[in-house]
Protein backbone atom coordinates (compact mmCIF):
# COMPACT_ATOMS: atom_id res chain seq x y z
CA UNK A 1 0.00 0.00 0.00
CA UNK A 2 2.83 2.67 0.76
CA UNK A 3 4.39 2.22 -2.81
CA UNK A 4 0.84 2.53 -4.49
CA UNK A 5 0.71 5.53 -2.15
CA UNK A 6 3.85 6.84 -3.00
CA UNK A 7 3.28 6.58 -6.83
CA UNK A 8 0.16 8.37 -6.70
CA UNK A 9 1.66 11.56 -5.31
CA UNK A 10 4.62 11.53 -7.56
CA UNK A 11 2.16 11.36 -10.41
CA UNK A 12 0.27 14.49 -9.67
CA UNK A 13 2.16 17.03 -11.52
CA UNK A 14 3.81 14.45 -14.02
CA UNK A 15 6.55 15.44 -16.56
CA UNK A 16 4.98 17.72 -18.47
CA UNK A 17 4.75 20.13 -16.24
CA UNK A 18 5.86 23.46 -16.56
CA UNK A 19 8.32 26.16 -14.82
CA UNK A 20 6.57 28.94 -13.05
CA UNK A 21 9.19 29.89 -10.71
CA UNK A 22 10.36 32.87 -12.89
CA UNK A 23 6.54 34.12 -13.69
CA UNK A 24 6.15 37.64 -12.18
CA UNK A 25 3.29 40.15 -11.31
CA UNK A 26 1.15 37.46 -12.59
CA UNK A 27 -2.55 37.90 -12.72
CA UNK A 28 -4.86 34.82 -13.03
CA UNK A 29 -7.87 34.50 -15.50
CA UNK A 30 -11.11 33.64 -14.82
CA UNK A 31 -11.80 30.37 -16.30
CA UNK A 32 -15.25 28.50 -17.11
CA UNK A 33 -15.72 24.74 -17.57
CA UNK A 34 -18.80 23.31 -17.81
CA UNK A 35 -19.84 19.75 -18.12
CA UNK A 36 -22.95 17.80 -17.58
CA UNK A 37 -23.16 13.64 -16.84
CA UNK A 38 -21.47 11.28 -14.50
CA UNK A 39 -18.98 11.24 -12.56
CA UNK A 40 -16.40 10.28 -15.53
CA UNK A 41 -17.81 13.92 -17.30
CA UNK A 42 -16.91 15.76 -14.02
CA UNK A 43 -13.64 14.62 -12.77
CA UNK A 44 -11.81 15.54 -15.68
CA UNK A 45 -12.56 19.11 -15.59
CA UNK A 46 -11.91 19.29 -11.40
CA UNK A 47 -8.29 18.03 -12.14
CA UNK A 48 -8.10 20.36 -14.85
CA UNK A 49 -9.95 23.12 -12.57
CA UNK A 50 -7.06 22.72 -9.56
CA UNK A 51 -3.98 22.80 -12.27
CA UNK A 52 -5.25 25.90 -13.41
CA UNK A 53 -5.44 27.31 -10.03
CA UNK A 54 -2.52 26.27 -8.55
CA UNK A 55 -1.51 28.43 -11.48
CA UNK A 56 -3.46 31.79 -10.01
CA UNK A 57 -6.67 31.19 -12.05
CA UNK A 58 -10.16 31.50 -10.77
CA UNK A 59 -11.62 28.47 -12.10
CA UNK A 60 -15.32 27.78 -12.17
CA UNK A 61 -17.16 24.52 -12.79
CA UNK A 62 -21.01 25.25 -14.46
CA UNK A 63 -22.76 22.05 -14.13
CA UNK A 64 -25.96 20.49 -12.73
CA UNK A 65 -26.44 21.34 -9.26
CA UNK A 66 -26.19 18.22 -7.82
CA UNK A 67 -22.32 18.82 -8.14
CA UNK A 68 -22.74 21.51 -5.78
CA UNK A 69 -20.90 20.46 -2.46
CA UNK A 70 -18.37 18.04 -4.38
CA UNK A 71 -17.37 20.77 -6.50
CA UNK A 72 -16.88 23.65 -3.42
CA UNK A 73 -14.92 20.66 -1.13
CA UNK A 74 -11.98 21.10 -4.16
CA UNK A 75 -12.28 24.63 -3.32
CA UNK A 76 -13.15 25.32 -6.77
CA UNK A 77 -16.28 27.74 -7.34
CA UNK A 78 -19.03 26.58 -8.69
CA UNK A 79 -22.46 27.57 -10.67
CA UNK A 80 -25.49 25.71 -11.41
CA UNK A 81 -26.54 25.35 -15.18
CA UNK A 82 -29.76 23.43 -15.38
CA UNK A 83 -31.05 20.85 -16.16
CA UNK A 84 -31.22 19.88 -12.41
CA UNK A 85 -30.88 16.80 -11.70
CA UNK A 86 -31.36 14.63 -8.79
CA UNK A 87 -28.79 12.74 -7.17
CA UNK A 88 -28.96 8.96 -9.14
CA UNK A 89 -29.47 7.15 -6.46
CA UNK A 90 -32.50 8.72 -5.52
CA UNK A 91 -33.82 8.74 -9.23
CA UNK A 92 -32.55 5.33 -10.61
CA UNK A 93 -35.50 5.19 -13.53
CA UNK A 94 -34.32 8.26 -15.24
CA UNK A 95 -30.57 6.27 -15.20
CA UNK A 96 -32.07 3.12 -16.33
CA UNK A 97 -33.64 5.72 -19.38
CA UNK A 98 -29.85 7.28 -19.84
CA UNK A 99 -28.55 3.92 -20.37
CA UNK A 100 -31.16 2.46 -22.24
CA UNK A 101 -29.17 0.70 -25.27
CA UNK A 102 -31.96 1.18 -28.08
CA UNK A 103 -33.09 5.24 -26.67
CA UNK A 104 -30.64 6.22 -24.11
CA UNK A 105 -28.72 8.26 -26.71
CA UNK A 106 -32.27 10.29 -27.97
CA UNK A 107 -32.98 10.52 -24.28
CA UNK A 108 -29.91 12.11 -23.16
CA UNK A 109 -29.72 14.55 -26.92
CA UNK A 110 -33.09 15.14 -26.32
CA UNK A 111 -35.09 14.91 -23.22
CA UNK A 112 -32.50 15.92 -21.20
CA UNK A 113 -30.52 18.41 -23.18
CA UNK A 114 -32.10 19.92 -25.83
CA UNK A 115 -35.05 20.12 -24.57
CA UNK A 116 -34.01 22.29 -21.64
CA UNK A 117 -31.27 24.49 -23.62
CA UNK A 118 -32.84 27.84 -22.86
CA UNK A 119 -32.24 27.37 -19.42
CA UNK A 120 -29.00 25.92 -19.95
CA UNK A 121 -27.83 28.96 -22.05
CA UNK A 122 -29.12 31.59 -19.33
CA UNK A 123 -27.61 29.81 -16.49
CA UNK A 124 -24.02 29.51 -18.25
CA UNK A 125 -24.52 32.67 -19.46
CA UNK A 126 -24.70 34.02 -15.99
CA UNK A 127 -21.57 31.78 -14.87
CA UNK A 128 -19.47 32.83 -17.87
CA UNK A 129 -19.66 36.93 -16.97
CA UNK A 130 -16.91 38.50 -17.26
CA UNK A 131 -15.33 35.22 -17.93
CA UNK A 132 -11.77 35.35 -20.07
CA UNK A 133 -11.80 31.78 -21.54
CA UNK A 134 -15.10 29.04 -21.74
CA UNK A 135 -14.21 25.72 -21.54
CA UNK A 136 -16.96 22.96 -22.84
CA UNK A 137 -17.71 19.29 -23.32
CA UNK A 138 -19.24 17.47 -25.40
CA UNK A 139 -23.34 17.62 -24.64
CA UNK A 140 -23.13 21.16 -22.63
CA UNK A 141 -24.91 22.85 -26.34
CA UNK A 142 -25.36 26.44 -24.65
CA UNK A 143 -21.35 26.65 -24.56
CA UNK A 144 -21.01 27.00 -28.76
CA UNK A 145 -23.74 29.45 -29.04
CA UNK A 146 -22.99 31.94 -26.02
CA UNK A 147 -19.91 31.27 -27.15
CA UNK A 148 -20.96 32.49 -30.97
CA UNK A 149 -23.35 34.85 -29.88
CA UNK A 150 -20.67 37.22 -26.74
CA UNK A 151 -17.10 36.31 -28.95
CA UNK A 152 -16.35 34.66 -25.29
CA UNK A 153 -13.10 33.21 -26.72
CA UNK A 154 -13.90 28.78 -26.21
CA UNK A 155 -11.95 25.60 -25.95
CA UNK A 156 -14.35 22.85 -26.77
CA UNK A 157 -13.57 19.14 -25.66
CA UNK A 158 -13.57 15.52 -26.08
CA UNK A 159 -13.91 12.66 -23.49
CA UNK A 160 -13.68 9.48 -25.49
CA UNK A 161 -12.27 8.80 -29.67
CA UNK A 162 -16.25 7.57 -30.35
CA UNK A 163 -17.43 11.47 -30.29
CA UNK A 164 -15.19 12.46 -32.75
CA UNK A 165 -17.12 10.12 -35.36
CA UNK A 166 -14.01 9.13 -37.36
CA UNK A 167 -14.36 7.32 -40.79
CA UNK A 168 -10.78 6.33 -40.30
CA UNK A 169 -10.85 4.75 -37.17
CA UNK A 170 -14.71 4.36 -36.64
CA UNK A 171 -16.92 3.49 -33.79
CA UNK A 172 -18.46 0.82 -32.15
CA UNK A 173 -22.54 1.47 -32.04
CA UNK A 174 -23.83 0.15 -28.85
CA UNK A 175 -26.58 -0.84 -29.96
CA UNK A 176 -25.23 -2.92 -33.00
CA UNK A 177 -21.78 -3.44 -32.54
CA UNK A 178 -21.32 -6.09 -34.97
CA UNK A 179 -21.37 -3.06 -37.52
CA UNK A 180 -17.91 -2.20 -36.57
CA UNK A 181 -16.38 -4.86 -38.38
CA UNK A 182 -18.43 -3.51 -41.53
CA UNK A 183 -17.17 -0.02 -40.70
CA UNK A 184 -13.21 -1.11 -40.94
CA UNK A 185 -13.71 -2.68 -44.55
CA UNK A 186 -14.58 0.45 -46.24
CA UNK A 187 -14.89 3.63 -44.69
CA UNK A 188 -17.49 4.26 -47.47
CA UNK A 189 -19.71 2.39 -44.53
CA UNK A 190 -18.88 4.42 -41.43
CA UNK A 191 -19.12 7.73 -43.33
CA UNK A 192 -23.43 6.27 -44.46
CA UNK A 193 -23.75 5.32 -40.96
CA UNK A 194 -22.85 8.89 -39.68
CA UNK A 195 -24.60 9.70 -42.17
CA UNK A 196 -27.89 8.29 -40.76
CA UNK A 197 -27.42 9.00 -37.74
CA UNK A 198 -27.24 13.05 -38.73
CA UNK A 199 -30.30 12.85 -40.04
CA UNK A 200 -32.11 10.73 -37.01
CA UNK A 201 -30.60 13.14 -34.62
CA UNK A 202 -32.15 16.29 -36.08
CA UNK A 203 -35.26 15.99 -34.95
CA UNK A 204 -33.63 15.12 -31.66
CA UNK A 205 -31.78 19.04 -31.73
CA UNK A 206 -34.51 20.98 -33.07
CA UNK A 207 -34.87 23.32 -29.90
CA UNK A 208 -31.00 24.42 -29.70
CA UNK A 209 -31.34 25.52 -33.67
CA UNK A 210 -34.69 27.73 -32.47
CA UNK A 211 -32.91 29.19 -29.56
CA UNK A 212 -30.04 29.87 -32.24
CA UNK A 213 -32.90 31.65 -34.48
CA UNK A 214 -34.27 33.41 -31.71
CA UNK A 215 -30.73 35.02 -30.60
CA UNK A 216 -30.35 36.29 -34.62
CA UNK A 217 -27.23 33.32 -35.17
CA UNK A 218 -27.24 31.49 -38.49
CA UNK A 219 -28.53 27.69 -38.14
CA UNK A 220 -24.88 26.53 -37.88
CA UNK A 221 -23.29 22.80 -37.74
CA UNK A 222 -24.88 20.01 -36.00
CA UNK A 223 -24.55 20.81 -32.35
CA UNK A 224 -23.96 16.58 -31.78
CA UNK A 225 -21.64 15.99 -34.86
CA UNK A 226 -19.62 19.17 -36.31
CA UNK A 227 -20.94 21.76 -33.98
CA UNK A 228 -19.41 20.66 -30.84
CA UNK A 229 -16.22 21.77 -31.60
CA UNK A 230 -13.85 24.97 -31.20
CA UNK A 231 -12.52 25.93 -34.12
CA UNK A 232 -9.53 26.92 -32.63
CA UNK A 233 -8.84 24.66 -29.92
CA UNK A 234 -9.95 20.71 -29.11
CA UNK A 235 -8.71 19.29 -26.33
CA UNK A 236 -8.86 15.47 -26.60
CA UNK A 237 -9.00 14.58 -22.66
CA UNK A 238 -7.82 10.87 -23.20
CA UNK A 239 -4.63 9.16 -24.10
CA UNK A 240 -2.87 8.12 -27.88
CA UNK A 241 -3.22 4.30 -26.73
CA UNK A 242 -6.94 4.85 -26.60
CA UNK A 243 -7.06 6.67 -30.04
CA UNK A 244 -4.42 7.67 -32.32
CA UNK A 245 -5.00 11.20 -34.50
CA UNK A 246 -7.04 11.26 -37.65
CA UNK A 247 -7.19 12.78 -40.73
CA UNK A 248 -11.07 13.32 -40.02
CA UNK A 249 -10.28 14.92 -36.69
CA UNK A 250 -11.39 18.42 -35.99
CA UNK A 251 -8.95 20.62 -37.14
CA UNK A 252 -6.44 22.61 -34.14
CA UNK A 253 -7.27 19.06 -32.18
CA UNK A 254 -4.43 18.36 -29.35
CA UNK A 255 -4.09 15.33 -27.46
CA UNK A 256 -2.73 16.01 -23.56
CA UNK A 257 -3.77 12.53 -21.84
CA UNK A 258 -6.12 11.57 -19.25
CA UNK A 259 -7.12 14.66 -16.55
CA UNK A 260 -7.23 12.19 -13.53
CA UNK A 261 -9.03 12.83 -10.30
CA UNK A 262 -10.43 10.69 -8.01
CA UNK A 263 -10.33 12.35 -4.48
CA UNK A 264 -6.96 11.05 -4.01
CA UNK A 265 -5.47 12.96 -1.28
CA UNK A 266 -8.83 13.35 0.61
CA UNK A 267 -10.05 10.08 0.95
CA UNK A 268 -7.91 6.43 1.76
CA UNK A 269 -8.54 2.65 1.16
CA UNK A 270 -10.66 1.98 4.07
CA UNK A 271 -9.12 0.16 7.25
CA UNK A 272 -11.34 -3.21 6.49
CA UNK A 273 -10.20 -3.05 2.87
CA UNK A 274 -6.62 -2.40 3.19
CA UNK A 275 -6.58 -5.14 5.99
CA UNK A 276 -8.21 -7.69 3.52
CA UNK A 277 -5.56 -6.78 0.85
CA UNK A 278 -2.62 -7.35 2.96
CA UNK A 279 -4.10 -10.61 4.34
CA UNK A 280 -3.93 -12.52 0.53
CA UNK A 281 -3.16 -12.66 -3.36
CA UNK A 282 -4.16 -10.10 -4.88
CA UNK A 283 -8.17 -9.91 -5.73
CA UNK A 284 -10.20 -9.35 -9.05
CA UNK A 285 -12.15 -6.17 -8.63
CA UNK A 286 -15.53 -6.09 -10.17
CA UNK A 287 -16.68 -2.18 -10.64
CA UNK A 288 -19.35 -0.33 -12.76
CA UNK A 289 -18.44 3.31 -12.14
CA UNK A 290 -20.89 5.91 -11.65
CA UNK A 291 -23.51 5.33 -13.86
CA UNK A 292 -23.99 1.66 -14.68
CA UNK A 293 -23.56 0.89 -10.84
CA UNK A 294 -27.53 2.41 -10.58
CA UNK A 295 -28.46 -0.28 -13.21
CA UNK A 296 -26.18 -3.16 -11.95
CA UNK A 297 -29.09 -5.99 -11.54
CA UNK A 298 -27.54 -9.46 -11.29
CA UNK A 299 -23.73 -8.40 -12.37
CA UNK A 300 -22.43 -8.60 -8.67
CA UNK A 301 -23.90 -11.73 -7.72
CA UNK A 302 -22.80 -13.05 -11.41
CA UNK A 303 -19.31 -12.02 -10.71
CA UNK A 304 -18.99 -13.43 -7.07
CA UNK A 305 -19.68 -16.50 -8.34
CA UNK A 306 -17.59 -16.05 -11.01
CA UNK A 307 -14.74 -15.48 -8.36
CA UNK A 308 -15.64 -18.62 -6.63
CA UNK A 309 -15.53 -20.58 -9.87
CA UNK A 310 -11.64 -19.43 -10.47
CA UNK A 311 -11.19 -19.92 -6.63
CA UNK A 312 -10.05 -15.92 -6.10
CA UNK A 313 -10.08 -13.32 -3.63
CA UNK A 314 -12.43 -10.39 -5.01
CA UNK A 315 -13.06 -6.99 -3.59
CA UNK A 316 -16.68 -5.88 -5.25
CA UNK A 317 -16.81 -2.00 -5.17
CA UNK A 318 -20.86 -2.41 -5.47
CA UNK A 319 -21.78 1.68 -5.30
CA UNK A 320 -24.69 1.50 -3.61
CA UNK A 321 -25.97 -1.00 -0.43
CA UNK A 322 -28.77 -2.08 -3.09
CA UNK A 323 -25.86 -4.09 -5.03
CA UNK A 324 -24.91 -6.08 -2.12
CA UNK A 325 -25.73 -9.90 -3.03
CA UNK A 326 -28.81 -11.10 -1.46
CA UNK A 327 -26.53 -15.14 -0.49
CA UNK A 328 -24.08 -14.15 2.11
CA UNK A 329 -20.21 -13.61 0.69
CA UNK A 330 -17.83 -16.07 0.48
CA UNK A 331 -15.12 -16.18 2.34
CA UNK A 332 -12.08 -14.53 0.06
CA UNK A 333 -14.83 -11.86 -1.10
CA UNK A 334 -15.63 -8.62 0.21
CA UNK A 335 -18.22 -6.06 -0.67
CA UNK A 336 -17.49 -1.78 -0.41
CA UNK A 337 -19.14 1.00 -1.63
CA UNK A 338 -16.69 2.86 -2.85
CA UNK A 339 -12.33 2.39 -3.03
CA UNK A 340 -10.58 5.30 -5.18
CA UNK A 341 -9.16 3.84 -8.09
CA UNK A 342 -5.28 5.53 -7.71
CA UNK A 343 -5.12 3.04 -4.64
CA UNK A 344 -7.11 0.11 -5.12
CA UNK A 345 -6.89 -1.06 -9.42
CA UNK A 346 -2.82 -1.32 -8.86
CA UNK A 347 -3.20 -3.89 -6.20
CA UNK A 348 -6.00 -6.11 -8.14
CA UNK A 349 -4.63 -9.33 -10.08
CA UNK A 350 -7.48 -8.05 -12.95
CA UNK A 351 -10.48 -5.27 -13.04
CA UNK A 352 -13.73 -6.06 -14.47
CA UNK A 353 -15.77 -2.92 -15.47
CA UNK A 354 -18.38 -1.48 -17.64
CA UNK A 355 -15.87 0.16 -19.90
CA UNK A 356 -16.93 4.15 -19.13
CA UNK A 357 -13.98 6.27 -20.71
CA UNK A 358 -12.74 7.50 -16.94
CA UNK A 359 -13.06 3.72 -14.98
CA UNK A 360 -10.88 2.81 -18.67
CA UNK A 361 -8.60 5.15 -18.20
CA UNK A 362 -7.49 4.26 -14.87
CA UNK A 363 -7.88 1.05 -15.72
CA UNK A 364 -5.09 1.61 -18.31
CA UNK A 365 -3.07 3.54 -15.78
CA UNK A 366 -3.00 0.82 -13.10
CA UNK A 367 -1.12 -1.56 -15.17
CA UNK A 368 -3.79 -4.50 -15.10
CA UNK A 369 -5.47 -6.74 -17.49
CA UNK A 370 -9.35 -6.25 -17.20
CA UNK A 371 -12.24 -7.90 -18.49
CA UNK A 372 -14.84 -5.09 -20.03
CA UNK A 373 -18.80 -5.64 -19.90
CA UNK A 374 -19.75 -2.55 -21.80
CA UNK A 375 -23.56 -1.27 -21.08
CA UNK A 376 -24.33 1.68 -23.28
CA UNK A 377 -22.42 4.59 -25.36
CA UNK A 378 -18.73 4.68 -26.24
CA UNK A 379 -18.70 1.96 -23.39
CA UNK A 380 -18.47 -1.03 -26.10
CA UNK A 381 -16.05 1.44 -28.34
CA UNK A 382 -13.60 2.04 -25.65
CA UNK A 383 -13.77 -1.62 -24.56
CA UNK A 384 -12.77 -2.19 -28.91
CA UNK A 385 -9.66 -0.04 -28.26
CA UNK A 386 -7.96 -1.31 -25.35
CA UNK A 387 -8.87 -5.07 -26.07
CA UNK A 388 -6.71 -4.44 -29.66
CA UNK A 389 -4.26 -3.37 -27.63
CA UNK A 390 -4.40 -6.50 -25.93
CA UNK A 391 -4.41 -5.75 -22.32
CA UNK A 392 -7.94 -6.63 -22.22
CA UNK A 393 -10.97 -8.70 -23.11
CA UNK A 394 -14.90 -8.31 -23.66
CA UNK A 395 -18.09 -9.76 -22.84
CA UNK A 396 -21.26 -8.07 -23.39
CA UNK A 397 -24.13 -7.35 -20.79
CA UNK A 398 -26.26 -10.06 -22.09
CA UNK A 399 -23.24 -12.89 -22.09
CA UNK A 400 -22.10 -11.84 -18.29
CA UNK A 401 -22.79 -15.41 -17.24
CA UNK A 402 -20.83 -16.99 -14.21
CA UNK A 403 -19.48 -18.90 -16.49
CA UNK A 404 -18.40 -17.10 -19.46
CA UNK A 405 -17.16 -14.18 -17.03
CA UNK A 406 -14.54 -17.22 -15.97
CA UNK A 407 -13.58 -18.35 -18.45
CA UNK A 408 -12.39 -15.08 -19.94
CA UNK A 409 -10.52 -14.21 -16.52
CA UNK A 410 -9.33 -17.32 -16.59
CA UNK A 411 -7.62 -16.88 -20.18
CA UNK A 412 -6.33 -12.68 -18.89
CA UNK A 413 -4.93 -14.29 -15.84
CA UNK A 414 -2.82 -17.14 -17.00
CA UNK A 415 -2.02 -15.53 -20.44
CA UNK A 416 1.05 -13.81 -19.15
CA UNK A 417 0.89 -11.32 -22.08
CA UNK A 418 -2.11 -9.65 -21.45
CA UNK A 419 -0.42 -8.77 -18.10
CA UNK A 420 2.92 -7.73 -19.69
CA UNK A 421 0.90 -5.57 -22.04
CA UNK A 422 -0.93 -3.65 -19.21
CA UNK A 423 2.29 -2.98 -17.46
CA UNK A 424 3.41 -1.67 -20.35
CA UNK A 425 0.79 0.43 -21.30
CA UNK A 426 0.40 1.44 -17.39
CA UNK A 427 4.01 3.18 -17.54
CA UNK A 428 2.98 5.11 -20.98
CA UNK A 429 0.24 6.52 -19.28
CA UNK A 430 1.19 7.23 -16.22
CA UNK A 431 4.22 9.17 -17.60
CA UNK A 432 1.39 11.71 -19.47
CA UNK A 433 -0.62 14.08 -16.89
CA UNK A 434 -3.36 15.22 -19.05
CA UNK A 435 -4.45 17.77 -16.60
CA UNK A 436 -1.02 19.77 -16.70
CA UNK A 437 -1.04 18.86 -20.30
CA UNK A 438 -4.75 20.72 -20.79
CA UNK A 439 -3.65 23.29 -18.55
CA UNK A 440 -0.36 23.96 -20.49
CA UNK A 441 -2.64 24.09 -23.78
CA UNK A 442 -5.23 26.65 -22.16
CA UNK A 443 -2.70 29.03 -20.78
CA UNK A 444 -1.21 29.08 -24.41
CA UNK A 445 -4.54 29.54 -25.74
CA UNK A 446 -5.63 32.50 -23.71
CA UNK A 447 -1.91 34.08 -23.93
CA UNK A 448 -0.25 33.53 -20.15
CA UNK A 449 2.68 31.83 -18.87
CA UNK A 450 5.97 31.15 -20.03
CA UNK A 451 5.51 27.76 -21.53
CA UNK A 452 2.94 29.39 -24.04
Amino acid sequence: MTEINQLSKTEDRGVDAPDTSDISDFKGKKIVLTTFGSYGDLHPYIAIGLELKARGHHVVIATTPVYREKIEATSLSFHPVRPDLPPPEQNTELVRRAMDIKRGGQFIIRDLMANNIRESYEDLREAARDADLLVTHIITYAGPILAQKTGIPWISTVLAPATLFSIYDPFVPPQVPGLAKLFRLSTLFSRTFNSVVKRVSERWIEPIYELRSELGLPRGLHPVFDGQYSPRLNLVLFSKYLGEPQPDWPANTKITGFPFYDKRDETNISPQLEKFLDEGSPPIVFTLGSSAVYVAEDFFSVSTKAARQLNRRAVLLIGDERNRPKEPLPEGIVAFDYAPYSQILPLAAAVVHQGGVGTTGQGLRAGRPTLIVPFNHDQPDNAYRVERLGVSRTLRRSNYTPANAARELNRLLTDESYALKAQAVGREVRRKNGAVNAANEIEAFIGVGSWK
